[in-house]
């Protein structure tokens, strides 16, 4: 991502300074910006067609584990020769429009006015896109929208604006030689000049220049005509020297390329940090970048109406200054982030509008001051070199140059070498840096100075993690895609969580995360080598790993979540490293579009859908590519989080996984009702299980006790997870638009409802189980024991049944108050099935509670367990020790 927006600023500055000269030169300017817009439109036609097949040949080079620098390089050179010829184009419209204006108005240009239009624009597409044409129209279809308007535009500008010569103007005292028509006169009024011209004679003359950036400032130039009258050789005279000059020239250019660097080094830290406060979806970014774009045009709006005009020698080193002291107050804004999130929400009340108003509410804190003040010095610095015969497009290439850099030097260097913040109290001080040293007495220097070392001193760091009470952090570590921490609660309970926002799991949840591996490794017959494709707490590939016949591989984007993991494996091997466990840095989605190796079992993590980038993880090429990956009998299992979820985006994916796996099933990781995990399954031949396979399967795993913990302990566990069949999948899906890379919609639906829960997760999962269904024929191949099915039958809906029954039950401490509500429910669930454990275990527990306090309840309770299932033996051996205790 950060490639990206490198190689795009990279390619506006390509653009303006290739074309800006050009273009300042011309005498129709509105043909080059229209046939700029022409290019853009047509280059973005030609990217519908040439993106997939470039983008798979920038992956072939990528690599399957690529190190940093060659993801890097690959990532911005090829964006940025993707992108070229558009962004150069684009580059070239400001300073083409520029010049269009300064045509239009004869009181001189007006660059600020410009950059603010221009800018507040860019606002404006960003939350359209955003809020309504990518969500409704997808990605194709919203480029498309975009490449009308470039034609419009350039048709437009064309027909128009008005169809004037631009005079050639020579920018101010820039000493030249030009051809001198006296029929056509001169751009130049030289008091004098005719006599000299009249009588043939040589000699100099004084004559006042007039600007055209400042029309109301006027200096002393001179200029001297030769003998033959042809030439005209005009400059300062004693108004500057040359190297006086060229050091001006050099100075301003300097300054727009660093405080462009510094303004998207400053936009680049800042959204990583808010990324740990707010909920990093898609509309997050959208309001960050917004707010950023709009505080840029008022800026420059506010320079036009009030600055403009002033003739204050040292307005470039109070605005930087001002700017420097900008970025300190929302810097320090960011500490109070939090607390101004829940204030919001008090105030706003829970709704989607209300949390996107919430995070642009922080996006004001954090952005709104900085980038006021980046506005004003960004035109006053164009003015400046405008002034001194520097052309807009050479000083727009400076400053888009800087900010090209910038990605690369914050948020990949600086932001791990510093931490937040001291990367972003050093743009602070970078802004101090460029003012004159006669400004660094003065309070404009030394006030946000002290107020900058202050903050390095005492202030915490940016680091947001929520720590319960009696708990402690573990383990944080900033990386330079997310912060990792992990934390443990007062009951020893560790949670590893990425931007202190996405929960990837914890110790409590062993039980789970191990089923979420043992379910589909099971399901395979004879599985050799495993890919998991998330790593989270380490769990779930590590239950897989510690079977002696499997190779397991998994894949993680965040090497600071591989490096935490290994705080919640240390429960295998006493922490010692599995050799038959490969970790992999890398990208899950690139990983499996590169890679050449194919697998048994396939296993993806239950990621969250809204958060940013996830959504392309359910898409219907991913999970094509994850099939292209497998062997022809091989499991494909997605895990899905319906806590995370609501059912409409649930369709989405759903429907998306039927495109590429037809004959699939849908499975329970478990019974929970409060984190329910949803799993699709996939098999590469479509073939249904065969039943004594997979009992001689679950019978000869090495791990038996494991299986056990896991809550496996025979086929009926195991097949009894599922829940959906084929048809039922196709008829939940129904008409719900798929999940493609051309229309992303779980990344535009799936925030809603972590902005505004509407239901509880055991709501949801209930309503999921009713529209759902399953019969034995879907999913496994003709048995001879007749029995079998019906048994299988009755065991989806004993499941079913005991889910339900838990809905309205609250957990309470007191055995007896506890039994009041879950006896009666739990004995139904085994007399419709005696064959679901999950039921009788819970009433085993409390049975050998009871009986320290009431025997004879006790005793009751497991003779009516002995009663409903015979073949179990846990009741009858609980009475026997009753008996022998009361002996």
């Amino acid at each position: 991502m950060l490639a990206v927006v490198a190689a795009f600023f990279g390619g506006l500055a390509v653009g303006a300074f290739a074309l800006g000269p050009r273009i300042e030169i011309s005498k129709r300017p509105v043909r080059w910006y229209a046939g700029c817009e022409l290019i853009i439109a047509s280059w973005s036609l030609l990217l519908a067609l040439a993106m997939s097949p470039f983008s798979a040949w920038m992956l072939r080079i990528t690599g399957v584990q690529p190190t940093p620098v060659w993801q890097w390089t690959v990532a911005f050179c090829g964006t940025f020769l993707l992108l070229l010829p558009a962004t150069a184009a684009m580059g070239a419209t400001l300073p083409a429009m520029e010049r269009v204006t300064a045509q239009m108005h004869s009181e001189g240009r007006s660059i600020a006015a410009l950059y603010a239009s221009n800018t507040f624009g860019a606002m404006g597409g960003v939350l359209a896109i955003a809020f309504w044409l990518a969500p409704q129209l997808g990605l194709l279809r919203t480029a498309s929208v975009c490449v009308t308007l470039n034609v419009l535009c350039g048709v437009a500008s064309l027909a128009l604006l008005p169809r004037l010569s631009v005079r050639r103007e020579t920018p101010w005292l820039e000493s030249r030689e030009e051809p001198f028509d006296p029929s056509a006169g001169s751009g130049l009024r030289a008091n004098g000049f005719d006599k000299l011209r009249a009588n043939g004679e040589e000699g100099a003359v004084s004559f006042p220049v007039r600007p055209d950036p400042e029309p109301r400032r006027r200096v002393e130039g001179s200029a001297r005509l030769t003998k033959n009258a042809s030439t005209l050789r005009w400059g300062s005279g004693s108004a500057r020297t040359d190297q006086n000059r060229t050091h001006e020239r050099r100075g301003v250019l300097s300054r727009l390329a660093v405080t462009g660097l510094l303004g998207i080094g400053y936009e680049v830290l800042v959204v990583r940090v808010l990324s740990e406060v707010a909920e990093d979806t898609v509309y997050t970014f959208a309001m960050l970048l917004a707010v950023y774009l709009v505080g840029s045009a008022a800026g420059a709006a506010g320079y036009q109406r009030w600055l403009e005009k002033l003739r204050d020698p040292r307005l470039d080193d109070r605005l930087l200054c001002a700017l420097a002291a900008a970025c300190l107050i929302g810097t320090a804004g960011l500490w109070a982030a939090e607390h101004i999130k829940t204030l919001a929400l008090q105030w706003f009340g829970a709704s989607m509008g209300a949390a996107v108003s919430t995070e642009a509410l922080l996006a004001l804190v954090a952005f709104g001051p900085p980038t006021v003040v980046m506005g004003a010095v960004f035109s006053h610095l164009s003015a400046r070199a405008s002034a001194t015969g520097v052309s807009f497009g050479r000083a727009l290439s400076a400053n888009t140059l800087g900010a090209a850099i910038a990605p690369l030097v914050f948020g990949v260097l600086a932001l791990p070498l510093l931490g937040s913040k001291g990367a972003l109290l050093l743009i602070a001080g970078a802004y101090l840096a460029l003012t004159a040293r006669r400004t660094w007495v003065t309070p404009g220097v030394w006030v946000p100075l002290s107020a900058m070392l202050a903050l390095a001193v005492w202030a915490p760091p940016l680091a947001f993690i929520d720590v319960p009470a009696g708990g402690h952090v573990v383990s944080y570590q900033e990386g330079v895609m997310a912060a990792v921490s992990v934390v443990e609660d007062a009951d020893n309970v560790a949670r590893l969580r990425i931007n202190n926002r996405q929960q990837e799991g914890s110790s409590s949840t062993l039980r789970v995360d191990g089923r979420q591996a043992w379910l589909p490794v099971l399901l395979h017959p004879s599985p050799k080598h495993v890919l998991f494709l998330g790593l989270g707490t380490g769990i779930t590939a590590s239950s897989a790993a510690e079977d002696p016949t499997l190779q397991v591989d998994a894949v993680e984007l965040l090497p600071e979540v591989i490096a935490a993991s290994a705080h919640f494996t240390d429960v295998f091997l006493d922490g010692a490293p599995n050799p038959r466990l490969h970790l992999m840095t890398a990208d899950a989605r690139r990983y499996v579009r590169a890679s050449d190796l194919r697998y048994d079992v396939i296993v993806s993590d239950n990621f969250h859908p809204a958060r940013s980038g996830s959504g392309s993880l359910y898409t219907v090429e991913h999970f094509e590519a994850v099939r292209s990956r497998l062997n022809a009998d091989g499991i494909f299992c997605q895990w899905l989080p319906l806590h995370q979820l609501d059912l409409q985006t649930l369709r989405s994916i759903v429907q998306s996984f039927v495109a590429v796996y037809p004959n699939g099933w849908a499975m329970l990781a478990s019974n929970s009702l409060d984190t329910p995990v949803l799993g699709l399954v996939g098999r590469g031949d479509a073939e249904r299980f065969d039943v004594r396979a997979l009992r001689n399967r679950v019978a000869t795993v090495s791990l038996p006790q494991r299986l056990a913990n896991a809550g496996i302990e025979d086929e009926f566990a195991l097949l009894g997870s599922f829940v959906a069949g084929p048809a039922a999948l196709k008829r939940f899906a129904g008409n719900a638009v798929a999940n493609t890379d051309d229309h992303p919609v779980v990344a535009y639906r799936a925030p809603r409802i972590t902005y505004t829960p509407d239901s509880l997760p055991r709501d949801r999962l209930i309503a999921l189980l009713r529209e759902l269904s399953i019969e034995p024929a879907e999913l496994i191949a003709p048995t001879p024991d007749e029995d079998w099915p019906h048994r299988l039958a009755a065991y989806w809906v004993a499941r079913d049944r005991f889910i339900e029954s838990g809905r309205n039950v609250r957990p309470l401490s007191d055995v007896q108050a506890m039994l009041a509500q879950v006896r009666e429910p739990l004995l139904s669930v085994l007399r419709i099935s005696p064959d679901f454990r999950p039921a009788y275990d819970p009433l085993i527990r409390m049975a050998t509670v009871l009986a320290r306090t009431d025997a004879a309840r006790a005793r009751e309770l497991l003779t009516q367990l002995e009663q409903t299932q015979p073949a179990r033996p846990e009741a009858e051996l609980a009475l026997r020790e009753m008996s022998a205790a009361a002996l």
